[in-house]
């Protein structure tokens, strides 16, 4: 179910809040999600795969091993996981920096704000809302 206005606006409020406390933090959690792969690095992906899958096949007809195990079939498998972990995690880094210019944008139009604690401002909005109510 998508997020109503007031939900994605309050998500944003979080997200700007918590690269204007921890920045590194921040863009390393960014860097980090799943799914934001370019479609180059996917391509990438795919490649490194099916090097692997040929190297996990190849390795069982060639029958190279140490004590009986096909260490080629071995490598071949480490190389699709390799690429798999690729494909999930092969953000670049670069996406973070739009996200992160956001942040200091919205942080800038503020104005001359009082610098709080993120909890303190947390706090505050949630006795804000029921307030409200």
């Amino acid at each position: 179910m998508p997020l109503s206005e007031h939900e994605q606006r309050m998500l944003e409020q979080i997200e700007n809040a918590l690269y204007a406390e921890d920045p590194k933090f921040a863009s390393s959690v960014k860097r980090r999600r799943l799914g934001r792969s370019s479609g180059r690095r996917r391509l990438q992906a795919v490649a490194i795969f099916v090097l692997g899958l040929v190297l996990l096949v190849g390795g069982l007809i060639v029958n190279i091993g140490v004590g009986g195990f096909p260490i080629i079939s071995l490598v071949g498998f480490l190389v699709m996981f390799g690429a798999g972990l690729l494909a999930l995690w092969g953000g670049d880094g670069r996406g973070s920096g739009s996200a992160r210019g956001h942040g200091r944008g919205a942080k800038d139009s503020r104005g001359a704000a009082p610098k709080r604690k993120f909890s303190e401002r947390m706090e505050e909005r949630f006795n804000r809302r029921f307030d409200q109510q």
